[in-house]
């Protein structure tokens, strides 16, 4: 070994020994006489004195480090005095007097500073990735990434789950975005797809008895990036037998509770037990099926109050099948109509057309406590109809209260994403807390007004509730799936269900979103001649690994916590991928390029 201890392990019991450490040079100050150097490894810093009294020659090579030159330094462990101490560095009662030092490689000057947290262009980062890597911030979060794994493998072996890998090159199949295809040298014209998920793969390992299945699982998707997704992710993947919803929730939320409370002690979870909403519940209070529940400011449904209005907008929604729904972004009342035009052009990005407005002001002269301080719709109403929706939305002088009128979808869409930035104008979405929910009871199929069909709300095996199964045949849209998804400070973090696992009722399905018999023997024979095996009830679920990192780990986006991401555009930086190949290559695979 070049090294007898890391430089994050020396302290006042190692005084006087003897030590070699071997690391990169952090810093380096230049005292006249004495040079010091801060050597770090990825376990920490040790201060390292270079004394021309005690080795000149040593002392001279000293001189000419820089930073991130790889170093070996021997030397003799003693304490600080006193007054030297560095409280900040569990190292800091120590220090290296250097007898020897070599270098074992030089460096360039870092096109940014590795030593300190600056801000530094993602791209420039991205970039130099193996550099950035080297930087603190991005070392604790591999770090807790790493616990994050190590936690839940240790907690589902105790469980007595069964690790097993799927394969990387499969079928392509439909499971809610683009698959990434891999063309086949051995059969012309014939392609692989990169997994979305094991999902197939995990409920035929429960055909074939193993009961109990996890995987950390790499997962590939082409779809549009965004903060908290990567053309390629890493998922916990989890399939049991002979359970219920209540069974996989319930172990879940142990899961996850005992992970939360190991590598992230310093934050409180909001709820335990988890708060459950169901789908129409999440929707008609925050707009939204992932909710953010750290705060309040929950939407208000006030179409009963003006359906009858004077307010032309309101009417004409409503008689459409709409909703006019809002919500009290409290403590802003004193926002100026620029700020409002702002939140208007932040809601259209959402479908919105516009945003209605009411301010409240203090009015001791009236029963209620408070009139109307301005708005772009009261005077349409009476005096009654305004006090009413004051009184619904809890409005309090000084507050702004902010409406959304149009299609359902598009009104909770609006002001669901309104809502949580409003929060964050307010400071409510307090990242010490970790506010975790599950979503249950969502529709099972939703309606495609372009394709004029039902489609999954889930995925294909997704078992409807055993009472709605009827509804397939006289009222889908009445159906609830047997899912669930676990939701954490607003991000979706993972997503399972109850599977089918009758062919008869998964034919029933097919059937359902339009997948004729004999295309569904094309794309799922496998699948349905498994169910004809034995088949047990089972389900699972697949947990973000990513997303839940970047959470534990305060981090805007999840390039934070992956080693080596993509950028916003899907490409590597570092490596310039992706990247043309020779004719060869294309000829080799039976593609030619146009």
């Amino acid at each position: 070994m070049l090294r007898t201890n890391t430089c994050g392990q020396l302290r006042l019991e190692h005084d006087k020994q003897e030590v070699t450490l071997s690391g990169w040079v952090h810093r380096r100050r230049d005292h006249g006489g004495l040079i010091f150097i801060d050597l770090r490894d990825r376990w920490g810093l040790t201060q390292v004195v270079f004394d021309p009294t005690i080795n000149a020659r040593v002392h001279e090579l000293a001189g000419s480090l820089r930073s991130e030159f790889v170093i070996q330094v021997t030397g003799r462990v003693r304490c600080r005095p006193l007054e030297q101490d560095n409280p900040n560095l569990p190292t800091g009662q120590v220090e290296v007097e250097a007898h020897s030092l070599k270098i074992l490689n030089a460096a360039k000057t870092p096109p940014f500073d590795i030593n300190k947290e600056t801000v530094v262009d993602e791209a420039l980062r991205l970039r130099y990735r193996y550099l950035d890597l080297r930087r603190e911030r991005m070392q604790r979060n591999m770090m807790l990434r790493y616990k994050v794994v190590r936690y839940i493998r240790n907690f589902l072996n105790e469980k007595d789950f069964i690790e097993i890998e799927t394969p990387i090159l499969f079928k392509t199949t439909p499971e809610g975005a683009r698959d990434y295809l891999v063309p086949s040298r051995v059969h012309a014209g014939k392609f692989y797809a990169l997994p979305q998920s094991p999902q197939q793969l995990k409920q035929l390992l429960m055909v074939a008895g193993y009961d109990r299945y996890f995987q950390i699982a790499r997962c590939f998707r082409d779809e549009d990036q965004r903060g908290d997704r990567q053309p390629e992710f890493t998922q916990l993947d989890m399939e049991m037998s002979f359970i219920d919803r209540e069974d996989i929730m319930a172990l879940v939320e142990r899961l996850i509770i005992g992970l939360a409370e190991t590598v992230a002690p310093d934050r409180q979870i909001l709820q335990k037990p988890f708060l459950r909403l169901t789908y129409q519940e999440a929707m008609a209070r925050f707009g939204r099926d992932n909710p953010d529940i750290r705060f309040g400011l929950e939407l208000s449904d006030i179409s009963p109050l003006v359906a009858q209005c004077g307010f032309k907008v309101f009417n004409d929604v409503i008689t459409a099948g709409g909703l006019v729904k809002g919500f009290n972004a409290t403590g802003l009342g004193n926002y100026s109509r620029k700020q409002i035009d702002e939140l208007t052009d932040f809601i259209k990005d959402f479908g919105a057309k516009g945003l209605a407005w009411l301010k409240v002001e203090a009015d001791n002269t009236v029963p209620t406590g408070v009139k109307v301080g301005g708005s772009s719709f009261a005077k349409f109403l009476s005096a009654e109809e305004v006090a009413v929706i004051i009184s619904q939305l809890n409005g309090q002088a000084g507050d702004l209260l902010l409406f959304v009128a149009d299609q359902p979808s598009i009104t909770n869409e609006s002001l669901g994403r309104l809502r949580l930035e409003i929060g964050q104008r307010l400071g409510l979405r307090n990242d010490e807390l970790l506010a975790f929910c599950w979503v249950i009871d969502f529709p099972f199929v939703l309606w495609n007004e372009d394709e004029k069909r039902w489609d999954p709300s889930h995925h294909l095996f997704t078992s409807p509730m055993d009472e709605d199964i009827a509804l397939l045949d006289s009222n889908p849209a009445q159906a609830r799936g047997k899912q669930y998804d676990l939701v954490l400070n607003g991000y979706e973090n993972g997503g399972g269900s109850i599977r089918i696992h009758q062919r008869e009722l998964q034919e029933k399905v097919f059937g359902l979103i339009g997948l004729d018999v004999e295309e569904a023997k094309h794309r799922f024979g496998h699948m349905l001649e498994a169910f004809e095996y034995g088949t047990p009830p089972h389900g699972g679920i697949a947990l973000g690994i990513d997303r839940l990192v970047m959470l534990l780990a305060r981090e805007p986006n999840i390039r934070e916590v992956i080693a080596f991401p993509k950028s916003q555009s899907a490409t590597d930086l570092m490596a310039g991928a992706p990247t043309d190949v020779s004719e060869t290559q294309l000829k080799e695979l039976h593609i030619r390029l146009r």
